[in-house]
């Protein structure tokens, strides 16, 4: 009886760190292990090895995503561990690269910086709102969600080569608009379903 218990528990655990330990949450733990080292590349001066780190990092964003698609490797986990990997590398980068002592020649308006931290910090806040009213929930990006993620992204990649390139392009003015009007749409949609969640209705969404 107690060694069919024991073996009930190992079993348990075994399948617990099986659950951790796979190949996409390895790629989302790399992602947050890379973003001191990128930190530590722009405190340095040193933007092209910053530049290839984000680089670098954002490749695992794409790899966590597709091998556990194509091993079936989801996990409670990976649903945790990948946005949050996300946040971290491009808060830091939008930090870094709103200060003119680490970025330079181009830096990040303050306003495009208040927007995008802005609105992360209150979708975490509206989701543990949610989850300590409503329970357990599942929170999936809308499309002006993962528009505003990947114009960020791509503002972010533009602004780092630039930097590490010497240049300055006038195009980039029109890029942070973009970005922010699309985070600030993206912002208030979240709010509209978390009210909507809030009052007993369906639905959920986190960017």
């Amino acid at each position: 009886m107690n060694g069919s218990i024991k073996s009930s528990k190992g079993g348990t655990g075994e399948a617990r760190r099986s659950e951790i330990i796979t190949l996409p949450n390895l790629l989302s733990l790399s992602r947050i292990l890379l973003t001191p080292v990128f930190v530590v590349m722009m405190i340095q001066r040193r933007p092209w090895a910053a530049f290839f780190i984000f680089l670098a990092a954002g490749a695992t964003d794409a790899l966590d995503g597709f091998t556990a698609r194509w091993l079936r490797l989801k996990s409670t986990v990976g649903l945790w561990l990948d946005p949050l990997g996300d946040k971290i590398l491009l808060t830091a980068t939008v930090i870094t690269l709103t200060l003119p002592v680490l970025a330079q020649p181009n830096t990040l308006p303050l306003w495009l910086t208040a927007i995008s931290i802005g609105r992360d910090v209150a979708i975490a806040l509206g989701a543990l709102i949610i989850i300590a009213l409503r329970g357990k929930q599942t929170f999936k990006p809308t499309l002006a969600g993962k528009a505003s993620t990947v114009c960020q992204v791509f503002v972010l990649t533009i602004v780092l080569f630039c930097n590490a390139a010497g240049r300055s392009p006038e195009a980039l003015a029109w890029l942070y608009v973009l970005a922010a009007v699309l985070t600030a749409v993206s912002w208030i949609q979240y709010g509209f379903i978390g009210v909507r969640i809030l009052r007993g209705g369906r639905g959920g969404a986190a960017g």
